[in-house]
């Protein structure tokens, strides 16, 4: 006899930067089904719009394969650091500015200098307060949210509410839990900003424009998160000394810590999820390096002639151009890749040698800056499935590498409702 399916209790919904993905989860977190939405490029990437049509069109596709009469709660992860002006009907104002561009005034940067605290994550020429405080002042704006922010208002929540992993690079105090007054100094009206919750909490009902895409009556929004957060979760990592390094375009690596860690001199910054503390950084070092040297077919002929356990011994520090975040933060730091051997497969070996190096000393900065020493490793990205890179991995950092739960953030960002449901029901 076959059993009834699980029902779908959870929703989460990820903005990522190749597309919109939605997830839904049993009671238990057993992921039930997926769908996907790819942006066609990068243009459109930048398209609420587009963002927008993709979630509509994920939620109608997975509602035609699976029931949500039962779903109890949804939630968005959306890009970190991505802002928007919209006005006094909610819609966009002007351009939005993502996660990756730079403020188009300097003068604000400068002024955030001034004024921000010195391990402030909302510092820097990339700052999402900046972006924040040159959107402010377009004509019509009325509000500046988040990127999962607008996602939530379309789909009914009728007031801009964010949560504290998005809003801790435009200026959050997570300690006050509350926009601190030298935002305003900085030329930010705190007016402008959305309330804040924490990351799972409840917000409210789902709305007409929610039910009308399938949710149900009394399913409720949940406070987000980003997406760097939802794919934390998404691998099943929550202990304290749990790792998860994302092997990407760049590095990524985040430690689960019973406080936070917050140094600006090395690029480090603390996300409060739950009942603890998500502490890394981003190397701009990583796959973007590699590709830069090689295409596919090289490095899918080349990968099985590695040899993890034989070192190449040219320590190098693989980047694109000078620049480094963490676990060294210096605008001016040089790659290191010479020298160049003859052949091609010591120089990849090397390549990835030195990522790893950089790899293990994130993890081990974080241990010295207070924050406990790494138990075990799980990995996202293109790089985890590489054998002969795992190895490498393992050998420098002398812990298990155990297996992701999923690599998907709207997992993470589903299981986050679930999380949220049991805490704050």
């Amino acid at each position: 006899m076959s059993r009834a399916p699980k029902p779908t209790v959870s929703l989460g919904i990820d903005l990522g930067t190749s597309g919109v993905r939605v997830a839904a989860l049993a009671a238990d977190g057993t992921p039930l089904d997926m769908v996907a939405f790819p942006f066609p490029d990068a243009v459109t990437a930048r398209s609420p719009a587009v963002w927008w049509r993709g979630v509509t069109a994920c939620l109608t596709e997975l509602a035609s394969r699976l029931s949500l009469v039962a779903v109890e709660g949804i939630a968005v992860d959306g890009t970190s650091g991505t802002v928007l002006a919209i006005d006094a009907r909610g819609a966009p104002v002007g351009d939005v500015l993502m996660y990756n561009d730079a403020c188009p005034d300097a003068a604000i940067v400068d002024s955030i200098g001034r004024h921000a605290p010195a391990n402030s994550p909302a510092r820097g020429a990339t700052s999402a307060l900046a972006r924040a405080i040159h959107l402010s002042r377009q004509p019509g704006a009325r509000a500046i949210v988040h990127q999962a922010d607008w996602i939530l208002m379309q789909l009914g929540l009728d007031l801009p509410s964010s949560d504290e992993n998005n809003a801790l690079k435009t200026g959050y105090d997570l300690a006050a839990e509350a926009w601190p007054q030298w935002l305003e100094a900085c030329g930010m009206d705190i007016a402008l900003l959305p309330e804040v919750r924490r990351a799972g909490a409840v917000l409210s009902e789902v709305g007409a424009a929610g039910q009308a895409l399938g949710l149900p009556p009394g399913c409720r929004y949940h406070a987000g998160t980003t997406d760097g957060c939802a794919s934390f979760l998404a691998t099943g990592a929550a202990a304290t000394g749990d790792g998860v390094t994302a092997l990407g375009s760049t590095l990524v690596v985040k430690l689960a810590s019973a406080q936070p860690i917050n140094a600006a001199d090395y690029g480090i910054y603390s996300h409060r999820i739950l009942d603890f503390w998500l502490a890394g950084g981003a190397s701009n070092s990583g796959g973007a390096v590699i590709g830069s040297f090689f295409d596919s077919a090289q490095l899918k002929a080349m990968t099985p002639h590695l040899r993890p356990d034989e070192p190449t011994g040219l320590d190098y520090y693989p980047l694109l151009r000078p620049g480094e975040r963490f676990p060294i933060n210096d605008a001016a730091y040089l790659p290191k890749l010479e020298p160049r051997p003859d052949d091609d497969l010591v120089f990849f070996q090397a390549i990835l040698e030195g990522i790893t190096a950089i790899e293990k000393s994130g993890y081990d900065r974080l241990a010295a800056l207070g924050g406990p020493a790494v138990r075990s490793v799980r990995s996202v990205g293109g790089g985890a499935v590489n054998p002969a890179w795992t190895r490498m991995r393992e050998n420098a950092l002398g812990v298990p590498f155990l297996p992701s739960r999923s690599a998907e953030a709207a997992v993470g960002t589903a299981s986050l409702v679930l999380a949220g449901k049991a805490r704050w029901s």
